[in-house]
């Protein structure tokens, strides 16, 4: 253990520090003036404490025990996929959490997303650098990646969902995909994505008509959302509220910003969800475009930190788990902050390490956990077999 604690990476622990600091400064300014949010400040703090715990206890714990069990992690998470489906609580249109004692709710998703990474990296590792095979690699891989994805978007819960194709798409890069897949790939993705647009354009209203004929409204405003992406100007006011007001306060920001607890829009109550989804709207208003360049500047220092150890392992598996957490991390970063600004869709992604939320924390600390655990192991003796 003492072994341990000296190879520990301690540069990647103040980087949590002061994103645990920050955080709470945020969460605290987001819920000052909202009701049924009290202490939200201090729960964030103890979730800290037992992200920290649970930190240091995936750090200490060989990350090869879990690539072994790469396979029943993987068929764990899909039982959960499936018993929140049938059994969860459903909380903010989605059926996606378990409700846990002392008021915790648990999202499988989240763990999810670290499981499919731990899969993939097993899975491709085994390739020891050789090209993927189309049959035998790239299609058992989409597999893998289809099924819990499909869990996710029927819930509905489209923001994790698109985080996995994501986590798909670096994970084949980083396999070594042939290049005529990788052209092929990327015409059928090009195509979908047009082929998408235009359909969502020419059945957006019998699609919304439908919806709202059967009772399905948490679909009908999923619908608004992409629609205030994809053609703005006829979107409704409803449906852009959340938007424009972010738009509208993260430049009234300016350079210095309004200052801490003086944000006008967040104060009174103009941003949906700022402890949350919306909290780099109090970032942007509060301190401005300083305060915002500091927090993307920290999240450079995490994510160079992170790819320093994957290119200092002598581990293959290991280093395609850093490099699939660091895509998760950076979608994530580009999503929240994109849906924002208005040059992403609206989704109910939250930004790591500095939204408020229990689930979403304890997954992102157990990644830095399991990123840790690689670096600390790297002299080991082999436990693949």
């Amino acid at each position: 253990m003492l072994e341990k604690l000296k190879k520990t990476d301690w540069f990647l622990l103040f980087i949590l520090v002061v994103f645990m600091v920050l955080g709470t400064v945020v969460v605290h300014s987001a819920t000052a003036n909202a009701s049924g949010y009290a202490n939200t400040d201090v729960k964030n703090l103890i979730n800290y404490g037992i992200g920290f715990v649970v930190c240091v206890g995936a750090m200490f714990l060989d990350y090869r025990l879990l690539v072994k069990g790469a396979l029943y992690l993987y068929l764990f998470g899909i039982g959960l996929l499936v018993a929140v489906y049938l059994v969860g609580d459903e909380l903010h249109g989605s059926r996606s959490w378990f409700t846990l004692p002392a008021g915790f709710n648990f999202q499988p998703a989240e763990l999810m997303k670290l499981i499919v990474i731990i899969a993939l990296a097993a899975y491709i590792g085994r390739r020891l650098g050789d090209p993927l095979r189309f049959w035998k690699d790239v299609i058992p891989i989409a597999f893998f990646v289809f099924v819990p994805t499909a869990l996710i978007i029927i819930q509905p819960d489209l923001g994790n969902a698109i985080i996995f194709i994501v986590i798909l798409l670096v994970m084949y890069w980083i396999g070594n995909i042939k290049y005529t897949q990788v052209l092929i790939g990327g015409a059928i993705i090009v195509g979908g994505i047009a082929l998408f647009f235009y359909l969502f354009q020419l059945y957006y209203s019998p699609m919304v008509d439908y919806l709202k004929a059967n009772d399905m409204d948490k679909w009908v405003h999923r619908l608004d959302r992409i629609n205030t992406f994809m053609d703005p100007e006829s979107a409704s006011a409803d449906a852009k509220y959340q938007v424009d007001n972010s738009i509208r306060a993260i430049g009234s920001g300016s350079l210095f910003g309004e200052g801490f607890k003086q944000g006008d829009s967040v104060q009174k109550g103009f941003i949906p969800y700022p402890y949350s989804d919306s909290i780099f709207v109090v970032v942007g208003e509060e301190f401005g475009f300083i305060g915002a360049s500091l927090l993307l500047l920290l999240y450079f220092l995490l994510i160079y930190r992170m790819i320093y150890i994957a290119i200092q392992t002598t581990d293959r598996v290991g280093a395609f788990i850093i490099v699939g957490i660091v895509s998760m991390y950076v979608f994530q970063v580009f999503e929240n902050i994109g849906m924002l600004i208005g040059i992403m869709p609206l989704t109910g992604i939250t930004l790591p390490f500095v939204s408020y939320g229990g689930s979403s924390l304890l997954i992102n600390m157990l990644s830095i956990g399991l990123v840790m655990s690689i670096h600390v192991h790297q002299e080991k003796p082999n436990l693949y077999g």
